[in-house]
């Protein structure tokens, strides 16, 4: 009976009864602080661009999908008040996962620069243990991927937000409860990205005359959508590094 009234509660309330018995799902912050635009005035000194184009996208995201596994993450899962995972109100003998697919529903699973925003609209399918019974189910989620950087870590992040989520194959009156199984799936199971980091990052300079090298650190990143490229402002700090060649 108590699973027959959150069911029509969360039909008729849009899912208000599900996020107050399995709770929000959890935003995850980005570490670091938010990417700005570059300066209108233009670059600082020792700033080099670098250039990522759609190209270039649906290469990693082709080799992916054709070479490796696809992306698959557990649902059934909600963070508690302490941050550690905790099984979900309702636990079965399913797959309780969710994978990404390189198209599905009408829509092909990709990373779009656009309009001066980064938009990853994400085709899935998957299947959650809700009363007893497996629940499968498909659709897309529409997305987009907000950046950040780690001076400290020297690390690009990137966050993924979950902007609206299309369903197919699910009841009206359980579509609430896959709804939130599967926004906190790809909110808490995807985030932060870590995008380039040190490794990629850093240079050193070796200047064997001189018995040393000059080490390069980032100090600032900036961003902009160009012509449907993402270009990234890379500002260095110099330092000098005695007796390493």
């Amino acid at each position: 009976m108590r699973y027959l009234v959150m069911l029509l509660l969360g039909a008729f309330l849009g899912g208000g009864a599900v996020v107050y018995f399995l709770g929000m799902p959890r935003a995850h912050s980005a570490p670091g602080v938010a990417v700005k635009a570059p300066d209108p005035s233009g670059d600082p000194p020792a700033t080099v661009v670098i250039t990522f184009g759609q190209s270039f996208i649906d290469g990693v995201m082709g080799t992916t999908f054709s070479n490796l596994d696809a992306p698959k993450f557990q649902l059934g899962q909600t963070a508690g008040t302490s941050g550690e995972f905790k099984p979900a109100l309702f636990q079965g003998d399913c797959g309780n996962s969710i994978t990404i697919l390189p198209e599905g529903s009408g829509v092909k699973t990709n990373v779009q620069f656009h309009n001066g925003s980064i938009s990853a609209p994400l085709a899935f399918t998957g299947s959650h243990s809700i009363s007893g019974s497996c629940i499968q189910f498909k659709g897309w989620a529409q997305t987009s991927i907000q950046l950040s950087f780690d001076e400290p870590k020297q690390t690009l992040f990137g966050r993924v937000n979950v902007e609206g989520l299309n369903l197919e194959g699910v009841s009206p009156l359980l579509n609430p409860f896959v709804t939130v199984f599967v926004q906190t799936a790809i909110d808490q199971r995807v985030n932060p990205l870590s995008l380039v980091n040190e490794r990629q990052l850093s240079l050193m300079v070796p200047v064997k005359a001189s018995n040393g090298a000059v080490k390069a650190h980032v100090k600032d990143v900036r961003a902009e959508i160009v012509d449907g490229a993402l270009k990234l402002h890379l500002t260095y700090d110099f330092a000098a590094v005695r007796g390493q060649t």
